[in-house]
């Protein structure tokens, strides 16, 4: 069965390190905020001018003047900072996020990225995922596997490029999935999916271990 957007960002969430600046995009990668693993201390960082941002408000939580990068209104932890959006890009391009975890419409073999531009859709366009790209230590795409039937994961990439060879793991409603030599490497599948599905749903050349255990939540 495929992972609701929840139990990805929950899986992604085991990605985090203690003491990591982590950065997440927009759509499912602003929920990891929510399930950070006990004994695990991080501060996410914002585009907008924030780092330390903590879970979604509740409604008496909610302030309007406090949103992060996709205008979602979000909550501070004890110890965040404001600053400028030309600091935080500073910390971007210097190299000082150890984690970005993006959304995308398609990754390819080659670990290229695609997510900011349909042509002829209305978009939420760049944002900061560019200077992202270049600038993470480590980048794990979110995303869903496919869409109406589409693989999401190619040989190439078919859209305007976000960054090049700059993705090595990729989280998928059915999969986590490695990408090095030329090939998405399959490592965990998500609860009673099958292999079966994953390499019908997957365009791009999918290398396929002897051992791939279900994903644990």
């Amino acid at each position: 069965m495929a992972l609701t957007r929840e139990q990805m960002a929950q899986r992604a969430a085991r990605e985090l390190r203690d003491g990591d600046y982590v950065n997440l995009g927009i759509g499912i990668p602003t929920l990891v905020a929510n399930y950070v693993p006990p004994g695990i201390d991080v501060m996410f960082h914002s585009e907008n001018g924030l780092i330390g941002v903590g879970p979604f408000p509740t409604e008496d939580e909610i302030d309007a003047d406090l949103i992060n990068a996709g205008k979602q209104t979000i909550t501070a932890r004890v110890g965040a900072a404001v600053f400028s959006s030309e600091e935080s890009f500073a910390m971007i391009r210097g190299g000082h996020i150890d984690l970005t975890i993006l959304g995308a419409f398609e990754v390819d073999i080659e670990g290229n990225l695609a997510s900011w531009m349909i042509p002829g859709k209305m978009v939420k366009g760049m944002g900061g995922a560019m200077d992202l790209a270049a600038g993470a230590t480590n980048i794990l795409v979110v995303m869903t596997h496919a869409i109406d039937g589409k693989s999401k994961l190619l040989n190439r990439c078919t859209l305007p490029l976000t960054g090049r060879g700059c993705v090595r793991r990729v989280l998928t409603d059915l999969a986590y999935l490695d990408i090095a030599d030329g090939a998405f490497i399959l490592r965990e599948r998500a609860p009673g999916v099958s292999i079966e599905e994953i390499k019908s749903k997957t365009e791009g050349r999918l290398i396929i271990p002897d051992s791939v255990p279900e994903m644990q939540l």
